[in-house]
C-alpha cells in the first residue's frame, strides 16, 4: 500500500521508488504549498525540477533532495524564467526518472512531459493546464509578460501546444484543483480527471474575540488580480479597506488608492491568522484556478466577497459568502452594501473551511495512490 510511505517517517519504506516533478522553484506561492505537502508525504522522494534558486525559497528546501535540469545553468533563469519557456521540454524530457515506480507531477507549466518507465505510473496533480500556450493573450496580459517575450515566444507557441498535448497522452492519471481546472483538461487533453483540493493548514486559524471595521484583501499585488477593480470601489463607497501583501502592482494601486485604504505591504505568516480573523470580511476580485486565501479566512470564521468564476465557485457556497457576477466596480460595490458579514454563522463558515484542510488532502491522494496505482513488487 502506497499509505505506508506516509506512515514511515524515516522513508525506509520503498526507498527511491516515488519521484516528484514540479515546474520550476524561484518564487513562493500555492504549487509550492502542495509540493511542501507531497515532500511531507513522501519522505525523501527526489524533488526534479527545471529550476532552483536556494535563496528565493524556504530555507527547509535545502534540506530536500531537489535535482534540477541543465536549465538550472541559464543566465538569468531564477529572475526571468519566462524567458526561456520553449526550452523547459527539452528539460523535462531528459531528465531520469528510471528508478521510480510511481511518479508525481505537480504541474502548471511543462512537467508533466517527463518519461516514466513503461512499467511506471504517473499521476499529475494538474493546478492547470500550461496557461502560457492555451490562454496565451491573457496570460501575456496579465502577467504584463517584457515586449521581448511576447515578440520571441508567439512563434514556438504552436510547436509547445503540439508538445503539451502529447506530452499529457504520457500522464496514466490526472487529478484536478477545481471544477474549473477539471474542465480545462477535458477540453484541452481530452482527458477526465478526478478532483482534489489543494491543502489548506485549517488549523493555523481561528475566530478572533472581536472583528473590526475593515475588510480584506491578501495576496501578491500583480494585474490580473484586479485589486484596482476593489480600490476604486472601496473609494466609492467610503469604507476601509487593508491590502495586505507586495508585488510588482503596488506603486500603481497606491497612486488609485484614497484615504480609507492602507497598504501593509508584506505580511510576516506568524501575523496573517490574526489579520484575517478580525476582517469584516475577505474580498477575492480576481479568478484564480484555485484560490488558497479564502479558505484561509473562512478557517478564521469570516466570510468572503469573491468574483464569480474559478475556484471560488467550489470553495464559496451559500452561508460562507456571497458572489459577484461582474469584474466591475458597480458589481462589487452592490456585493459590499448587499451583504451582512456580521450576521454570518462563524461555526457553519469553519466546518465548511476544514473540508480543504491538508488532512482531508493527504487521505484522498493515498486513498487514490491506493485504488488507481497498483504498489510495486
Amino acid at each position: 500500500m502506497w499509505a505506508d510511505v506516509a506512515d514511515d517517517p524515516a522513508g525506509t519504506l520503498l526507498p527511491g521508488r516515488i519521484g516528484l516533478v514540479h515546474d520550476w522553484l524561484n518564487q513562493r506561492g500555492g504549487a509550492e504549498d502542495v509540493l511542501e505537502e507531497l515532500v511531507d508525504l513522501f519522505p525523501g522522494a527526489p524533488v526534479h525540477t527545471s529550476l532552483y534558486w536556494p535563496q528565493a525559497m524556504p530555507d527547509g528546501y535545502r534540506d530536500w533532495d531537489i535535482r534540477s535540469a541543465f536549465t538550472n545553468r541559464l543566465p538569468g533563469i531564477w529572475r526571468h524564467h519566462q524567458f526561456y519557456l520553449p526550452v523547459y521540454p527539452l528539460a523535462f524530457e531528459r531528465m531520469d526518472m528510471s528508478d521510480y515506480d510511481l511518479v508525481l507531477s505537480n504541474k502548471s507549466g511543462f512537467c508533466h512531459g517527463v518519461r516514466t518507465r513503461p512499467d511506471a505510473v504517473h499521476v499529475c496533480y494538474c493546478l492547470t493546464p500550461t496557461r502560457y500556450l492555451w490562454q496565451y493573450e491573457k496570460y501575456a496580459e496579465q502577467e504584463q509578460l517584457p515586449g521581448a517575450v511576447r515578440t520571441i515566444l508567439p512563434p514556438f507557441l504552436a510547436y509547445l501546444r503540439r508538445w503539451d498535448r502529447q506530452a499529457a497522452d504520457g500522464v496514466d492519471h490526472f487529478i484536478a484543483i477545481s471544477q474549473e481546472v477539471r474542465r480545462r483538461i477535458a477540453q484541452v487533453y481530452g482527458r477526465e480527471a478526478v478532483i482534489i483540493y489543494p491543502p489548506v493548514d485549517t488549523e493555523r486559524y481561528a475566530p478572533a474575540g472581536r472583528v473590526g471595521d475593515y475588510y480584506l484583501m491578501l495576496g501578491r499585488l500583480v494585474p490580473y488580480r484586479r485589486i484596482d477593480l476593489l480600490i476604486e470601489a472601496f473609494n466609492r463607497l467610503g469604507l476601509p479597506l487593508v491590502i495586505a501583501g507586495d508585488g510588482r502592482d503596488r506603486q500603481r494601486l497606491e497612486a488609485l488608492a484614497g484615504p480609507t485604504i492602507t497598504f501593509l505591504g508584506y505580511v510576516p505568516d506568524e501575523d496573517v491568522p490574526d489579520l484575517m480573523a478580525r476582517c469584516r470580511a475577505f474580498l477575492f476580485p480576481g479568478e484564480e484556478d484555485f484560490g488558497i486565501a479564502p479558505i484561509q479566512a473562512m478557517a478564521a470564521g469570516r466570510p468572503v466577497i469573491a468574483y464569480a468564476a474559478g475556484g471560488a465557485l467550489d470553495t464559496v457556497v451559500p452561508g460562507t459568502g456571497v458572489h459577484f457576477s461582474r469584474q466591475s466596480v458597480p458589481a462589487i460595490m452592490a456585493a459590499v452594501r448587499n451583504f451582512g458579514p456580521d450576521d454570518v454563522d462563524v461555526t457553519f463558515i469553519r466546518n465548511h473551511a476544514r473540508r480543504f484542510d491538508r488532512s482531508v488532502f493527504r487521505r484522498q491522494l493515498l486513498a487514490f495512490l491506493n485504488t488507481h496505482v497498483p504498489a510495486p513488487v
